[in-house]
């Protein structure tokens, strides 16, 4: 199966440049289009959000994907090694037709993709170290990193609202319906209990004993 696939960014942007440009490589290779894949999408959206995604799930071995250039994978260079990653490991023949890159299960095609993984790399490595560095210069220059203290966090609505955690929690509610209820996640509720509930049923179980102890003694 031979597949274009077509991306652009915006509804306002034409996809028949494109289709044209895959007709014209897809003859002069003498291939036949089977199907066609169009999206309006971000490069930089999440993977699991676009089409492409789901078209690398079902493409097989053998299957080709042809595209105009390589940035219609992907903005990132990281993006772009990933989807490249997954042709080579299912052995989907990849082409771009304005690069003139193939990448398919030959010997050059794994050199060019240890060329990518390469520059990709240093690019994650350039991208940590200017990071580091800003985060650096704003430190040394007295600026305060991470959220201010006393900011409206999710947690301080359940703080907030505590009593009514622990009575709708004693009324048999499930912690799905008590996040429902505060619009809040598992993970915040979660760390909520084990920081204030966990504390207070701790201090409960401490003064009962001290209620004992002090009975035992009269």
């Amino acid at each position: 199966m031979i597949i274009g696939y077509l991306r652009v960014s915006t509804s306002k942007q034409n996809l028949a440049n494109q289709q044209d440009e895959i007709l014209r490589f897809a003859e002069s290779k003498q291939f036949a289009i089977d199907s066609w894949v169009t999206e309006v999408v971000s490069g930089k959206k999440n993977g699991r959000d676009r089409k492409l995604t789901y078209l690398l799930r079902r493409m097989k071995s053998g299957d080709t994907l042809i595209v105009t250039e390589i940035s219609r994978l992907s903005r990132t260079l990281t993006d772009v090694m990933a989807i490249m990653g997954k042709c080579l490991a299912k052995e989907i023949n990849l082409y771009t037709t304005k690069e003139k890159y193939s990448f398919d299960n030959s010997i050059n095609s794994k050199v060019l993709c240890f060329a990518f993984g390469l520059v990709a790399e240093i690019e994650r490595n350039l991208i940590s170290m200017r990071t580091k560095e800003a985060l650096a210069l704003r430190k040394a220059e007295g600026m305060v990193l991470g959220r201010k203290k006393g900011s409206y966090t999710k947690m301080n609505i359940l703080v907030n609202n505590k009593s009514i955690v622990i009575s709708m929690l004693k009324d048999d509610k499930s912690i799905t319906d008590v996040c429902k209820h505060f619009e809040v996640s598992r993970d915040t509720f979660a760390q909520f209990r084990r920081k204030y509930i966990a504390v207070q049923r701790a201090l409960t179980e401490k003064e009962k004993r001290r209620m004992m102890r002090f009975k035992r003694n009269q």
